[in-house]
């Protein structure tokens, strides 16, 4: 099965690959990683101009979705560029926020989603699981937690007047500088309670699991690109290295698996917009193919690099670390692979 963009699907990538080229990502993910959020804010308010979380967000609350492959050539782009920031969790808020408005709970929805919308709102979630941090909690106007024994939804944050930048507990390191792990201020207002907030908060790990994988193939592919680039120009031997047949081989195996994860997140994308609520397996399948590609894309990069790929002040360290980071978030390659083995029939053995 192929999976091809139409023409407005086309240039929308066109169009946020030329916004975050001219951006200077890797200093945005610098001075985030040391605290200051100042570049990172502005580059989140170009990206909510061009309607990237709008795209997660209903019309009837300023939006223009929920577009799942929208969303896949947002995040493919946003993974390219390595935009710091809690992207994939203010999409995943923006879902469990409108999956309680469909449940009744329509007034955090009100409060919340046009601003997520237009880019007045960066939010963050702690899911269940996900252990005591939430991604970028001091940066964020609000995090969002939804807590697993009574199934509730609380908010805190500088958005609700709630909690001050000492408020939060330390950044603790990450793989990847631009994901900064932070303990989120303790409290917080009740947003929702019961089955609903059960049910919003397993939607919006789906939607949040589907936008990693699209990010990790948009990582993935630019260590590939940067990797060509640099052994077409690295000699040894009087020749261009990217000439040896092993070094061809290596970045042909990394591209290779890219491509078979390419039309998986893809086709998770087009689940999603047939059933919201029964794409798990399609998204799962995306979530372990493109994680393990970017993650083997990064580990040929490194080698073919040799020591300067792992080097802080060299880019291609901010892309290693984000392939490998979102290797594991929001879902092992392991737990995905077991739930698309949970929608194999009984007695059914794979090729």
């Amino acid at each position: 099965m192929r999976f091809l963009l139409d023409e407005a699907q086309t240039d929308f990538d066109r169009t946020l690959d030329r916004l975050l080229g001219a951006a200077d990502t890797p200093g945005a993910i610098r001075a985030w990683a040391s605290g200051d959020g100042s570049a990172g804010r502005a580059l989140w308010r170009r990206l909510a101009d061009a309607g990237v979380f709008g795209l997660a967000v209903p019309e009837a609350y300023g939006g223009v979705g929920p577009l799942p492959v929208e969303l896949a050539v947002a995040f493919t782009q946003l993974g390219r560029h390595a935009v710091p920031g809690p992207v994939v969790e203010t999409v995943a808020s923006a879902v469990l926020l409108a999956r309680l408005a469909e449940c009744g709970e329509r007034g955090p929805a009100k409060d919340w989603l046009p601003g997520i919308a237009s880019g007045g709102a960066m939010v963050t979630l702690r899911a269940p699981g996900g252990g005591p941090y939430a991604l970028d909690a001091d940066a964020a106007d609000a995090v969002f937690t939804v807590t697993g024994e009574e199934w509730g939804l609380t908010v805190t944050g500088q958005g609700w007047g709630l909690a001050t930048s000492r408020d939060h507990g330390p950044a603790q390191p990450s793989l990847d500088p631009a994901r900064r792990l932070v303990r989120p201020p303790t409290g917080g207002v009740p947003l929702a309670a019961g089955p609903s907030v059960r049910d919003a908060a397993a939607r919006a790990a789906d939607w949040a699991a589907f936008a990693t994988a699209a990010q990790a193939l948009g990582a993935g592919l630019t260590l590939v690109e940067r990797t060509v680039a640099y052994v077409r120009q690295r000699t040894q031997f009087g020749v261009p290295i990217g000439s040896f047949q092993a070094v061809k081989h290596r970045l042909a195996d990394a591209l290779t698996g890219l491509e078979f994860a390419r039309p998986l997140v893809h086709g998770a994308a087009v689940a999603l917009a047939r059933d919201p609520g029964g794409a798990g397996a399609e998204i799962a399948a995306a979530k372990a193919a493109a994680g393990e590609a970017a993650y083997a894309a990064a580990r040929t990069a490194l080698q073919l690099h040799g020591a300067i790929g792992y080097t802080a002040e060299y880019d291609l360290s901010l892309w290693i670390g984000k392939a490998r980071a979102l290797r594991s978030a929001w879902g092992t390659p392991s737990e995905c692979r077991a739930r698309v083995l949970e929608g194999v029939p009984k007695g059914v053995d794979g090729p």
